[in-house]
């Protein structure tokens, strides 16, 4: 695993041991970012469920302005502070160790121009998120959510949230990423 573009490309990224995580795969990275590709630089970013932080770091690289990174896990916040060090974005980046409906309520002054949720996929955590994303009003109002999840009926559940609308879908073999806006964008 590895950062793809900007000013750390091809810069190898620590990841989790075990199977309790899943880092998003170079080409799916890839492919998510080719269709943001406008929608990054200066732009503040938080990646939740963040794993080993390869989303989030991707985004600084590409030129984000801040990137706020949340996991529950003691062993992924490990990793995503060595990835920061290791990529020097400590300055421009915030780790939170903590479940992602705490994590939200703690930055709910805060405005994210991006939203990487990429959370276990046998989990129910999509909706909850993004209800209370909508919620807590911290998703600017050309912000962008991005979704990775291999669960087609995630699809179904989103379209029935009121304030987004899903603007945009792809797969990748089992891996289908998802990205909804506030809707009226």
């Amino acid at each position: 695993m590895r950062v793809i573009s900007g000013c750390m490309r091809g810069k190898k990224l620590h990841a989790l041991k075990g199977l309790e995580t899943r880092p998003t795969i170079d080409r799916v990275k890839e492919a998510l970012f080719n269709v943001i590709q406008f929608d990054v630089e200066e732009k503040n970013v938080l990646d939740l469920f963040a794993g080993n932080g390869s989303l989030g770091i991707e985004a600084l690289s590409r030129g984000a302005k801040k990137a706020v990174f949340c996991d529950n896990s003691n062993d992924a916040i490990k990793v995503i502070n060595r990835n920061l060090d290791e990529t020097g974005f400590h300055n421009k980046a915030q780790v939170i160790k903590s479940d992602y409906l705490l994590a939200l309520k703690k930055l709910n002054k805060d405005k994210f121009d991006l939203i990487f949720l990429d959370p276990p996929y046998e989990s129910n955590y999509i909706v909850k998120a993004i209800n209370e994303i909508m919620h807590l009003k911290i998703l600017s109002d050309n912000g962008i959510i991005i979704i990775e999840t291999n669960r087609k009926e995630v699809i179904d559940d989103i379209r029935e949230i009121k304030a987004i609308e899903l603007y945009d879908e792809r797969k990748y073999g089992n891996i289908m990423l998802i990205f909804v806006r506030k809707d009226g964008e």
